[in-house]
């Protein structure tokens, strides 16, 4: 069984580059599969330019699915690394 969260992008500038690695260094920690859906897409959250190409700008939603031994550890962290780790990006 998979656990997943709905989020929306808040950083004003999205999730490019520098956020980006903070996410997937977050995601690689965990041992589960984790996809990202956004717009029709679907991207490893562990593979740094797929989670570019999924286009997250600012008041993008997209939801998060794990699946795996960890999956509700690894769901609650990186919502905590969305909601509250990539605003220091919004220079």
């Amino acid at each position: 069984m998979a656990t997943s969260v709905k989020l929306v992008v808040r950083n004003k500038i999205g999730i490019h580059m520098r956020p980006a690695v903070v996410f997937v260094d977050a995601a690689e920690k965990f041992k589960s599969n984790i996809t990202i859906k956004a717009r029709g897409k679907e991207g490893n959250a562990k593979h740094i330019m797929q989670v570019m190409c999924m286009g997250l700008i600012r008041g993008t939603e997209f939801e998060l699915v794990a699946e795996g031994e960890d999956e509700a550890e690894a769901i609650a962290e990186l919502k905590d690394v969305v909601e509250n780790q990539l605003t220091e990006y919004d220079r």
